[in-house]
């Protein structure tokens, strides 16, 4: 069988190129944000989502995060506006996650690392399907949030509530009535670049929205996240914790912020 990717010292980020050469390219994500390089550009559109809260399907445990899916068989939920030039269609969301409180996220702001970050996956149908999507340098928009941590968020909670029916490898299950968001910070600014996946095959395709503004959650609720399992319900038991790609050179990129 062909070495999978993970996060260990054999199969990690450091290897990853091995198997997927893209993963040493121009455009590779996470990235370092150095807020005294970033200027801000006036032309920069607010964004809004209408989300479908019934277009919610399932939640899956794939060894390497959490996921929720989404119904994206026509335009159901939907994010507009920013820098992006039409709209675009939610297809998943998931996450990124360290061994403790104080690391886990992908993107680091001057330095700071966040306990967590959350990634809403959206997709140009200009492109038809998903799978072409990928092959465009706009195919893919993703609205990247910061999780720190404070007080508890209820609408978390509702995620992590559905955490016991897929604590192991290979495990899916209904997750329906969802509107991610409801998960959003109050302040919409946000900074964006061109990127990539963070996970194989690290495809240059994808149009970040990072939002300035954290979402907080508690120490706990981060708990139960790592209380998941990367191995299977039949093999020795293995957490589910430290999956995130640290930060990738930038080359030249330029980010630019919403805000001033």
């Amino acid at each position: 069988m062909a070495k999978e990717w993970g996060y260990a010292s054999h199969n990690g980020p450091e290897h990853w190129h091995e198997l997927y050469p893209i993963a040493k390219g121009d455009n590779q994500s996470p990235i370092e944000l150095h807020t005294k390089d970033i200027r801000h550009d006036p032309s920069l559109q607010p964004w809004s989502v209408s989300y479908d809260p019934g277009s919610a399907k399932t939640i899956l445990n794939n060894g390497k995060t959490c996921r929720v899916v989404f119904d994206d068989t026509f335009d159901r939920s939907m994010l507009r506006g920013g820098p992006l030039s039409g709209p675009y269609r939610l297809r998943q969301f998931h996450l990124h996650w360290g061994s403790s409180d104080d690391h886990g996220s992908e993107h680091t702001v001057d330095g700071v690392k966040y306990a967590a970050e959350l990634h809403l996956v959206h997709w140009n149908p200009k492109y038809n399907t998903f799978g072409e999507a990928l092959k465009q340098p706009d195919g893919i928009a993703v609205v990247g949030i910061f999780l720190k941590i404070g007080r508890e968020k209820g609408e978390f909670q509702i995620l992590l509530d559905a955490l016991d029916k897929i604590k192991t490898k290979g495990k899916e299950a209904p997750f329906n009535h969802f509107d991610p968001s409801c998960l959003f910070p109050a302040c919409r600014d946000y900074w964006t670049y061109h990127g990539s996946f963070t996970t194989p095959p690290c495809e240059e395709c994808i149009v970040w929205l990072l939002l300035k503004e954290p979402m907080t959650v508690s120490s706990d609720q981060m708990a139960k996240l790592r209380s998941l399992f990367a191995s299977a319900e039949n093999e020795p038991p293995v957490p589910l914790v430290g999956n995130w790609r640290p930060p990738q050179p930038i080359k030249g990129r330029v980010v630019r912020a919403s805000f001033k």
